[in-house]
């Protein structure tokens, strides 16, 4: 308990050394640690404005759209925006060609025309609260880690099941400062989501990824989705008699603007940070992994963008996978080169140097008085679980993004649970046949957007890479069969892809329309089955637990670290890297210079997309009646007071991904932008922050409002929203 009295005191400690941009804050802690600052920079308003349990505020206009973005509510019937990018799988799976939402946009008229969405959620925080001492009952340092770490899970569990009893609410707890701390977060779940409008993806994806993770930028990222409920305004699952949720709170949207310095701060659920990683965690990242990730997902990516470029069904099928792909592609380049350029690596070095001495001054002291320093031998600890886990390591990147990267190997490894159930005599003929009716909804959606031109080459390249790039030990055992029968894997891949049942949909669904166990041997000997059992095996079995316990170790140790780290710096501030959880980040808006000689403006108009403008090339084609409103500089009331129309801006705000769709806020709490994006000079922030260099990337909320109301005319979605001038 003393010890975590120190850190909560040691959160509290101002810090002379806090860069004003720098961190993730946790939104029930503004009060005590960051709300002076903020006004300082200036907000106009209070902490309870921001987060409250007692009565209304912005926390209540704030969701978690889908697990992997950030959503707001904008009216006060459940209309939710968030970035393009976010809806972009929504989009694609209502699209057809005759009905091509991609490439044509959608607006719904009527509410009547909005589009449901199957398993897409929206999450609310209800209320948090931190609950370290109650996980940490019973925990102390002389355990072992897997004892202490099954007190907290039970810990966990039982506070979890407590925080909902009787509610519709649900509850998770989540570490912070690498288990120093843990809150609870009690959240309501929407599960009724409907699609209401998408600009074309010519516009919302203008750039495409020449531009993605690029200053400056010129697209429309933003999608619109409605939240419904049942009469009681409580979720409820997808229903015809379901109604527009009426949230405690939606978003003002202000046709101000900005300018540069003016204060900003971004709301909504980061995905992952690692700031605190020691110099070979940091290595491991950028000098290691991120290179192999590079190669597999670019060779990848080529193949996807020869056979689309020419196929209109394939594009269709392939828009989204090819942006998740090159979405996190581009950013470990970027990622790698930021922290080569900042030297990072032995900037952690000489951060270690400092804390080794520390370390060392401690433990005599503590020797002393009869004790031993923990941390005297902490990073000798990290450098050496670093070091002999790098096979295991590197295996792992390789079956992940080769092995698995391959659809037809990930759709196969899906079939696995009925190999099992066919082969238990107990198992009842109706749960096999419940397993297999999932699999045939599986394979409808599979095929729907499968090319087998794209995936048998991926399938040659990524187990090219495979077999002559891993350590032999991890090689699948396919592999020696591939070498024994087959003079090469263009061989191989010729003749599973000939006879395999799962690289034909006809086959397909007359294998699983008179599925019956005695089938599993034709099952088991499928070569596309056999090479997927034989990778994913091989990852569970042989990778996965050196990877757990390797995990396990370092995670120890950095929570010792993080504990080590705050106790010598008693005068910083720490922040906790993001793992989900709704944080508050605040910055300025500013420009930024990326080299000598090269400075970047703060915005971004619409002259930007006629000059980028070229129609043999699809990022950069220009929709002639876009086209016409910018020539004619029909902008309506959403120019800026330059008489311009503003695209996109930047600030020092710190976001990662899973602040796609945040929004963007200004002094007054008022919506100017949706955050969609970092520079890619400062992608290396999920690692070191530099205020220098990075940026976060948002949408100009009056050229989002512009494309909704000039020029796709959705007149009736406007009116829903309350827009102030001021």
């Amino acid at each position: 308990m003393k010890k975590l009295f120190l850190i909560v005191c040691l959160l509290i400690a101002h810090s002379s050394l806090l860069t004003a941009e720098d961190g993730m804050w946790i939104p029930m802690l503004l009060e005590q640690l960051n709300i002076k600052q903020m006004q300082d920079m200036g907000l106009r308003l209070s902490a309870e404005d921001i987060y409250s349990v007692n009565h209304s505020s912005l926390k209540d206009a704030i969701v978690q759209f889908g697990g992997g973005c950030t959503g707001e509510i904008i009216s006060n019937e459940g209309l939710l925006l968030t970035n393009h990018h976010c809806g972009l799988g929504s989009v694609q799976r209502h699209s057809t060609l005759d009905h091509d939402y991609l490439k044509n946009g959608f607006w719904a008229a009527t509410k009547g025309e909005e589009l449901p969405n199957q398993g897409l959620t929206v999450t609310m925080l209800v209320r948090m609260e931190d609950v370290t001492s109650k996980v940490l009952s019973g925990v102390d340092e002389t355990q072992s880690t897997l004892h202490r770490q099954r007190i907290i899970k039970q810990n966990i569990d039982a506070l979890e099941k407590e925080a909902v009893r009787g509610t519709h609410f649900e509850a998770r707890i989540r570490p912070f400062f690498y288990g120093n701390q843990y809150y609870l977060f009690v959240n309501e779940v929407f599960k009724d989501i409907r699609l209401v409008g998408a600009p074309p993806e010519a516009i919302g994806q203008f750039g495409g990824d020449t531009d993605n993770w690029m200053w400056p930028r010129h697209g429309a990222d933003f999608s619109l989705f409605r939240i419904y409920v049942n009469k009681n305004n409580e979720p409820a699952d997808y229903s015809k008699d379901n109604i527009p949720y009426q949230p405690k709170k939606f978003l003002s949207i202000s046709l101000k603007g900005y300018a540069k310095g003016d204060f900003t701060f971004v709301f909504g659920y980061p995905g992952t940070t690692r700031e605190y990683l020691t110099s070979s965690g940091v290595d491991l990242t950028a000098h290691k992994e991120n290179p192999v990730r590079i190669a597999l997902r670019k060779k990848r990516l080529d193949i996807m963008n020869e056979v689309m470029s020419s196929d209109q069904l394939v594009r269709l099928q392939y828009t989204s996978k090819h942006q998740a792909i090159a979405n996190g592609w581009k950013k470990m380049i970027g990622e790698s080169k930021g922290i080569d350029r900042l030297d990072g690596v032995q900037e952690k070095k000489e951060f270690e140097k400092r804390f080794q001495n520390w370390a060392d001054r401690e433990s005599i002291t503590e020797e002393n008085s009869g004790g031993g320093s923990r941390y005297k031998n902490l990073l000798a600890g990290f450098d050496e679980t670093y070091r002999k886990n790098l096979k295991p390591d590197m295996a792992s990147v390789y079956l992940t993004e080769a092995g698995m990267g391959i659809e037809i190997v990930k759709f196969a490894a899906g079939f696995r649970d009925l190999v099992k159930y066919s082969q238990n005599d107990t198992i009842m003929p109706a749960d096999i046949r419940n397993r297999v009716d999932k699999l045939i909804s599986a394979a409808n959606g599979f095929y729907k957007d499968y090319s087998l031109k794209i995936d048998k080459e991926v399938f040659i390249s990524m187990l090219e890479k495979m077999k002559v790039n891993m350590s032999a030990e991890y090689l699948p055992q396919q592999f020696l069969l591939i070498q024994k029968k087959y003079t090469g894997i263009s061989e191989y891949a010729n003749t599973v892809f000939r006879i395999s049942v799962f690289t034909d949909s006809t086959r397909m669904k007359s294998f699983l329309g008179t599925y019956s166990s005695k089938k599993v041997k034709m099952l088991i000997k499928d070569p596309i089955f056999m090479l997927a059992t034989s990778i994913y095996e091989k990852y569970e079995k042989d990778v996965v637990p050196k990877m757990t316990k390797f995990n396990a170790v370092i995670d120890s140790l950095q929570r010792i670290y993080m504990a080590g780290q705050m106790e010598m710096d008693k005068t910083r501030r720490f922040f906790p890297d993001a793992n989900s959880t709704l944080r508050i980040s605040y910055g300025k808006v500013d420009e930024y210079s990326p080299a000598d000689g090269v400075n970047y403006a703060y915005y971004t108009t619409s002259k930007g997309i006629l000059e980028k403008e070229n129609p043999a090339v699809y990022d950069y084609a220009v929709d002639p009646r876009l086209k016409n409103l910018f020539i004619q500089k029909d902008f309506g009331r959403y120019k800026d007071q330059d008489g311009t129309l503003h695209v996109a801006f930047t600030a020092s705000n710190h976001t990662t991904g899973g602040n796609s769709g945040s929004p963007v806020l200004n002094a007054d709490g008022y919506l100017i932008g949706v955050n969609f994006d970092r520079n890619w000079e400062g992608t290396m922030s999920d690692l070191m922050y530099d205020p220098a260099q990075c940026r976060n990337i948002t949408l100009d909320i009056r050229y989002c409002l512009f494309i909704i109301d000039k020029y796709a005319g959705a007149h009736n979605l406007v009116s829903e929203m309350r827009i102030i001038d001021k």
